[in-house]
């Protein structure tokens, strides 16, 4: 293996941590923490002419409130399909349609609620670090592979040095963003 395919392999183990962070901030950007966030709603599917189009692209997604959020169609005839997708997407929340709106009421979590979001937070903070793993492990393997296939030994060691560093470094930003929402969910 050449020294461009060696940093090829390792600028896509750097990409596909990149990639478990972003999935990690995705997801916990759907749980709730008592306030009202468009993230809640804004990639649901809904039902557009027969196509299943995220909820953002068919309507305004806004924030009356601290516990209102306000989903205005770009056409009425989309506001019992916005209505559908969020019962079926089963969110804890009553969609309430006005016939001009579709409006969001974030009921306040209860102690024993917030107790169950940041251990589904923290869920998702363990399946982010063993997707970090698991492409350090592979970019670990290619390293090896490559060594024993005529690659210079210390420039093998020094790879393997760099993989455990990018893995430490996406590993410790799993944690802060995991903590992060975790004070977001327990502070009342």
């Amino acid at each position: 293996m050449e020294q461009e395919e060696i940093q090829m392999h390792m600028d896509e183990a750097n990409e596909l941590m990149d990639d478990s962070i972003q999935h990690l901030r995705k997801e916990l950007g759907k749980i709730s923490t008592g306030k009202a966030t468009p993230n809640m709603v804004k990639d649901l599917k809904v039902d557009y002419y027969g196509t299943a189009t995220p909820m953002s692209q068919v309507s305004n997604i806004s924030i009356s409130d601290v516990r209102t959020l306000v989903i205005q169609p770009w056409e009425k005839s989309m506001l019992a399909p916005i209505e559908k997708a969020i019962f079926e997407a089963n969110i804890g929340v009553t969609p309430q349609n006005d016939g001009d709106v579709v409006r969001i009421i974030i009921p306040p979590l209860t102690q024993e609620r917030r107790q169950q979001l940041a251990k589904q937070a923290k869920g998702l903070a363990e399946e982010a670090k063993v997707s970090i793993r698991n492409i350090r492990r592979d970019a670990m393997e290619t390293i090896k592979k490559a060594v024993k296939d005529g690659y210079p030994e210390d420039a093998g060691k020094r790879l393997e040095d760099e993989v455990q560093k990018m893995t430490d470094t996406h590993t410790k930003k799993a944690d802060e963003i995991y903590q992060s929402k975790e004070k977001d969910i327990l502070t009342i």
